[in-house]
């Protein structure tokens, strides 16, 4: 006895598709509005940096430039070799930084971690202390000036950031969680512990390492604290710093009608040279934040520390 199939119209096969996708329809939509939502004061901050002064002060601030001027960043170049050079000190700062950081906070961590460590308690208790108290900013700087001889070095823009403590118990949270039978059969197998934690502890951590490596990244560009303190040398300005500077410079010509006066061919847009900042600034940040995003997803479930 032949059999006849049904075939559905398209129509009806295109009803039956958006019901049965409705939900996850709709939540794209949410996100992809929120993700428009979050672009939005980006590309404020990029069109006041392109607007002419008076115009911002006139009409405010927009999606679009309401009368192009390049004032804002003609200002902040007026020598680009400072700020090319400065770009390389953040940059060297922000990699070597990084990369010595990730690589002392895992390895006090995976310490931290190893239920077999015999002083891993008063461990864990010295680095917590030091959330709560430190030595204070005199004697500090007494430290690193008169001791340690770091001043106007590039040593002193991210040695006092290796060990984070928050960072370190994130990492130690991270590394209990991972499967303990894969550290004692290697550990079986005469496994040192460089070997353990090269070729077990770190690939497996690749989620929680990259997320702290982004935070890192973000620490050791954006701080202009540790240079206001100890770098007096132009050459060794980093970018944020150097931005802090010009703008400091910006507002004391804009607030000195006499230094104005005399500097008459200095047109000094203060409004717009903050968003022009902004927008120097941010570039590699969020070219780093892309390239660790998935890592980063990943990773934020380090939030959930245990107590011990």
């Amino acid at each position: 006895m032949a059999t006849t199939l049904q075939v559905k119209p398209i129509s009806q096969q295109r009803r039956s598709w958006l019901s049965r996708n409705a939900g996850q329809l709709g939540l794209h939509a949410i996100l992809i509005t929120v993700s428009v939502l979050f672009l939005v004061p980006l590309l404020v901050v990029i069109s006041a940096s392109l607007t002419d002064e008076i115009a911002l002060t006139r009409n405010g601030y927009g999606l679009l430039p309401s009368q192009l001027s390049f004032e804002a960043y003609q200002y902040i170049l007026l020598d680009p070799t400072q700020i090319l050079r400065s770009y390389g000190v953040t940059a060297t700062v922000t990699a070597i930084g990084t990369i010595a950081a990730l690589t002392v906070m895992s390895l006090l961590a995976y310490v931290l971690a190893r239920q077999d460590f015999t002083w891993r308690r008063p461990f864990s208790f010295f680095v917590f202390f030091t959330m709560l108290f430190n030595g204070g900013l005199v004697p500090t700087y007494i430290l690193i000036t008169q001791y340690l001889k770091l001043r106007d070095t590039l040593w002193v823009l991210f040695l006092p950031y290796l060990v984070v403590p928050w960072f370190v118990f994130l990492l130690r949270t991270y590394f209990n969680t991972l499967p303990k039978e894969f550290i004692e059969s290697a550990k079986i197998d005469g496994a040192s512990e460089w070997r353990i934690y090269l070729n077990i502890v770190i690939p497996l951590s690749t989620p929680a390492l990259a997320t702290i490596g982004l935070f890192c990244i973000l620490m050791f560009w954006n701080d202009w604290w540790l240079a206001l303190l100890y770098i007096n040398e132009p050459k060794l300005y980093p970018l944020q710093y150097l931005l802090y500077a010009i703008l400091r410079n910006a507002e004391f010509l804009s607030s000195n009608s006499a230094a104005t006066a005399m500097l008459t061919t200095v047109k000094v847009p203060l409004q717009t040279i903050r968003m022009a900042m902004a927008v120097i600034a941010i570039g590699p940040v969020a070219i780093a934040f892309l390239a660790l995003q998935r890592y980063f997803v990943r990773g934020i479930t380090l939030g959930g520390l245990k107590g011990e």
